[in-house]
Parts: structure tokens; C-alpha cells; sequence
């Protein structure tokens, strides 16, 4: 769970369910950096004390520096964060490195326009921390020299990045530009269930009830929606089940992309992601204007018209969801579309319905299309250097930011002191993978909104699928506590319909190309959402208006759109 990356402006019930998961999901995807020339990395080795006085230590010992060193850092200054100055993990942090941290803090949900303000005026600091740096961002001003290339420093300073990056398949292509350079360092945070995020939650109880099976294509699953609607599954005298419902609020909440995958590929995962491109043998293609896209829309104009899909699913915000799955006395939802039906139930013991939902594997469509999207991938990043930085501060900052990729720094950063609210795990206790887990949490006797602990989420470093498993959790997925092993669990299902015709969200455009590709974007995005739900709605006739539709995407430059996207994959 793509952490405040993917995913901030949800409803606060999601935000406090989410604490129930071991760490928040965030990005991950690419290729590693290969040691390009870069003009203002050092070039003393790694072995020795660099620069003059002695400086700093040898690589991989601490502190960092033999003399106290100030880096100003930009960075968002969380609500749940009381004081990063006094905060005990930016002690601990300063404590080890010798260097000390001055902090240009800015507030969460103002962090892009302040980032945008700041490197437009050149009023910037040495050190951006943590950016959320697009890759656009990354290639303008890697291009403009306000951000330094990396490489060198990482192949000299930084031996855990260095490591990360051979051992991470994906990570170098997703972190370096075009130009070679590498501008910025991702939080990695792998997130197994957060891949396969586009599923559906499907009410077993209801199934069991009716005496249905499973459904496996897209017609059974009509019958099973039907019988939602019809054959009073809740018992209480009453048509009032929603066999379907979803939000495009709720990350993956959309039916239609859920749907649509089972005739062709659609990468729609929410309002804020999704390029409606394909890429089959090597070559980037449209979705929108296809054959199988107008036969996915008769399927769902079916559900719709004959009142199978919530007629406000296209409509409705998140908090709507949360009313249709906790109404009383009686539940009425059948089937959700969402990578987390705690959007819609509580997890918990106090909330026992949401034991009643499992996830439906992609159903097999009629032309035997059976898919779904796996999005593993480092979209933006959060550290850069700028030219501001002395040598001595980019070797002090890699060096920092290298330890913050350490095991150690990373469940202190994340959890705070140890014997406060985690501890390590005794002989037997497991974690989400079934073996002796490393980490326990403590519980706490009450939820505060506020700690001085830890940084959460702030900055680069390195959670991976072995970081999180070594978490004890539960092994009964539906018992308290044990949400992300169900969550795990639950998306193994998916993992099988992989699709390999996913446009990857981790390439960068061209810098010469970002700005006419994302108005594109836009204007393309915004045609096909709107005529879909018109479609869908029944407001316009498949039959009778899709010649027009198909062709007003020639007023929209999708040629264009699709040859940088084809340009974009065929450098990586």
C-alpha cells in the first residue's frame, strides 16, 4: 500500500484501517544506473578518509563525519509528526552520522506546489530528502544542472544502494534517465498485494447461501449478480442487494477496468493512473478504439441496464462506500471492485462482515482473455543532490541517505525506539511468509494521532518483500491483526493472469516530449473516461455511435501520444 505515494486524499476510515497494515505501499520498478562521468562527483576512493583533514571515515563506518557537518534538507512535515527537529529518530540519526540536519519542512499537502515554487526560483536547498519527484522533474532539472548526477557517488559512497540496485531486477531502468545519468533515489517499498491491486471482492457468504459456485467468465459472473438482484441472498424480504459496486475514489475502484481486462487490456487503476496504452510484441498501442474495448462496453452497458452495477458506481466518493458496506441491519453488497475491501468493512473483530468477502480471480472472457495488471514500479522518487552542495556535502549526503537503505535505519525510521511499540520476535512466532519472524509490534493501549518517534515514511530507503514478511503477524488471515497476511494472500490468486501487454508506468518520456505528452495524456484520458460512462450509462448507443466515437480520436493527436510512448520503451 502504495504509502502516501499512491496513495492521500482517500476517506479518514481507509486512513485509520491502513494502520492495521505492517508498512504502507508505495513504488517500486526500473533498471540500476550504470557508472556514467558525472562532473561534480568526487573522484577519491572509497576505502580511505576523503578530502582533506580527514574528513570523513571509510565507507560503511560511523559516524559519517570526524566533524559535525550541517545539510539542509527539504522535506514534508507530517500532521501524525510532532517535532522532526526533536524528533528521537532524527537524534539518532544525527547521533551516528555527525551530520546535523536542517530542516526546510513544509506541509504534506503543500509539498508539490512549494517543490514546484522552490526550484523554479533557484531558492532551494542542498539536499531534497524527500521531493516526490516526477520523472519529469527529474530530467528537467537534472538537464538544467540544478540536480546532480548520482552515478558516481552511489558506485564510490554507497554500497547498499549499489547493492539494491544489482539486486532489484527492476530498479536501474526506473531510476535512470535517458541521458544515463541518475538524478534522484526512489523509497522502495515493495508491496506484493499492492501489485495486484486491481481486484474484486466478492461476497462468499451470499454464493454459499445461494447454493452458487465461484464464477469463473464473464457469463457466469452475470448469472451470480443476477441471482444478487433477485434471490434475496440477505434473507430480509427485500430487493435492496447491490450485486456490484465500486468508487474511482477508492484505489482500483473502477468496475470497468476490472472488467474490461477480461477482453482487453485496460490500465485504468484510478482517477490519477492510467495511460489506456498496451504494449503487444514490442509495440505501444491504444486500447480505447479497439473491437474488444466495444465489446467490453456491451458487457457492461448489460450489468448496468439491467441494474447489476450500482447506478452510482461512476459517481460516488469513497465515504459512500463505506455507508453501502456497513449498512444495518442488513449487508446489501455483493461485490466490490477495490485492491482493499477495508474501503469498505473494518478488518477487525468489531466489524465480522468483512469475513463474508474473498477475491474473484479475473474472470475469462469471451474471446478467453483472462488477465490481470501487475503494477510493480518506481513511478517518482524523493533524493536529490543539488548544485548548492559543496563536494563534502554530496559525499556526506550519499552517505547519509546509504545508511537510511540499512535494515537498521529502516525499522527504527518506520517504528521507532525499540521495547516501545516493537520488539524482536521470540522463538516460534512467524511472519507473513509462515517462517520465524524477525520483528514483533507492541500493542498499544490506545491509538494517539500524534508521536515523535520515528519519520514514518519520509525520505528514500528499502522495504522488501523479505522486509515485510519478517513482521509476526497472525497466520489465520481473517483474525485480528492479520489483514496484510490476508491481503497477500488473497492477491496470490492474481499473481497467475499477469499480463505482459501492461504499458510499464516506470519509463521516462523524453524531455522534449513530457509536456505535449501529458496534455495528451489529458485530452485523451478525459475523451475515452467520458464517452465510456456514457456508454456504459446508456446515454449514447454502442451500436449506433461508436463509429463517431472511434473517430474523433483523430482530432486528438493519438498517434502522436502513442509514437512517444513507443519512443520512450524502446531506449530502456
Amino acid at each position: 500500500m502504495n504509502g502516501r505515494n499512491r496513495r492521500t486524499a482517500y476517506a479518514m476510515t481507509f486512513v485509520l484501517i491502513c494502520t492495521l497494515i505492517l508498512s504502507a505501499c508505495s513504488s517500486k520498478s526500473g533498471n540500476s544506473a550504470s557508472p556514467s562521468g558525472s562532473a561534480s562527483a568526487p573522484a577519491s576512493s572509497s576505502s580511505q578518509p576523503e578530502t582533506q583533514g580527514e574528513l570523513f571515515t571509510p565507507v560503511g563506518t560511523y559516524p559519517i563525519v570526524t566533524q559535525q557537518m550541517k545539510l539542509k534538507m527539504f522535506a514534508p512535515q507530517y500532521p501524525s509528526i510532532e517535532n522532526m527537529e526533536t524528533n528521537t529518530y532524527t537524534k539518532y540519526v544525527e547521533d551516528k552520522t555527525n551530520i546535523k540536519i536542517e530542516w526546510d519542512l513544509v506541509p504534506d499537502n503543500a509539498l508539490n506546489d512549494r517543490k514546484q515554487l522552490m526550484l523554479a526560483s533557484g531558492d532551494y536547498p542542498e539536499v531534497i530528502l524527500h521531493g516526490n519527484l516526477t520523472k519529469d522533474e527529474q530530467m528537467k532539472y537534472g538537464k538544467q544542472g540544478v540536480f546532480l548526477p548520482l552515478n558516481d557517488l552511489i558506485e564510490q559512497y554507497a554500497p547498499n544502494i549499489k547493492k539494491a540496485i544489482e539486486d532489484l531486477p527492476y530498479l536501474k531502468g526506473s531510476i535512470t534517465a535517458p541521458d544515463g545519468n541518475i538524478y534522484a533515489i526512489p523509497q522502495i517499498n515493495e508491496c506484493y498485494h499492492c501489485n495486484y491491486a486491481m481486484k474484486l471482492w466478492i461476497n462468499k457468504a451470499w454464493l454459499d447461501e445461494l447454493g452458487l459456485q465461484m464464477p469463473t467468465t464473464t457469463d457466469e459472473f452475470y448469472e451470480v449478480l443476477k441471482a444478487f438482484k433477485e434471490r434475496d441472498p440477505n434473507k430480509n424480504g427485500k430487493q435492496d442487494e447491490i450485486p456490484l459496486t465500486g468508487s474511482d475514489e477508492m484505489w482500483a475502484g473502477n468496475i470497468a477496468a476490472f472488467l474490461m481486462n477480461s477482453f482487453i487490456t485496460d490500465d485504468y487503476v484510478d482517477k490519477d493512473n492510467g495511460s489506456f496504452l498496451f504494449v503487444r510484441d514490442g509495440k505501444v498501442d491504444l486500447a480505447a478504439n479497439k473491437e474488444e474495448w466495444k465489446q467490453g462496453l456491451q458487457y457492461l452497458n448489460k450489468l448496468y441496464s439491467e441494474g447489476l452495477i450500482d447506478s452510482a458506481a461512476f459517481t460516488q466518493n469513497a465515504d459512500a462506500i463505506q455507508q453501502i458496506g456497513n449498512r444495518e441491519p442488513d449487508n446489501i453488497m455483493g461485490a466490490i471492485t477495490t485492491a482493499l475491501i477495508s474501503y469498505a468493512v473494518s478488518p477487525d473483530d468489531k466489524h465480522p462482515r468483512h469475513k463474508d468477502y474473498v477475491t474473484l480471480p479475473p474472470l475469462k472472457g469471451p474471446n478467453g482473455v483472462q488477465q490481470t495488471l501487475n503494477f510493480a514500479g518506481i513511478s517518482r522518487s524523493q533524493f536529490a543532490l543539488t548544485n548548492k552542495a559543496t563536494k563534502e556535502q554530496q559525499i556526506a549526503a550519499i552517505r547519509l541517505v546509504d545508511f537510511l537503505f540499512t535494515e537498521e535505519s529502516i525499522v527504527l525510521q518506520e517504528r521507532g525506539p525499540e521495547g516501545k511499540d516493537w520488539r524482536k520476535a521470540e522463538p516460534g512466532e512467524l511472519g507473513m511468509d509462515g517462517k520465524q519472524a524477525k520483528y514483533a509490534t507492541i500493542p498499544k493501549a490506545a491509538e494517539k494521532t500524534t508521536h515523535n518517534d520515528g519519520w514514518e515514511q519520509i525520505g528514500p530507503s528499502l522495504r522488501t518483500y523479505q522486509y515485510r514478511d519478517s513482521w509476526m503477524a497472525p497466520q489465520d488471515p481473517l483474525a485480528e491483526g492479520s489483514y496484510e497476511v490476508r491481503l497477500k494472500r488473497e492477491s496470490q490468486n492474481y499473481e497467475p493472469y499477469a499480463s505482459d501487454e501492461l504499458y510499464p508506468g516506470s519509463v521516462f518520456i523524453a524531455l522534449e516530449d513530457t509536456e505535449i505528452a501529458a496534455q495528451l495524456r489529458t485530452t485523451i484520458r478525459d475523451y475515452i473516461k467520458s464517452n465510456m460512462a456514457q456508454f456504459i450509462t446508456g446515454n449514447k448507443d454502442i451500436d449506433k455511435d461508436w463509429d463517431s466515437y472511434v473517430k474523433g480520436f483523430d482530432g486528438l493527436q493519438t498517434d502522436k501520444y502513442i509514437q512517444i510512448h513507443q519512443n520512450a520503451i524502446a531506449v530502456r
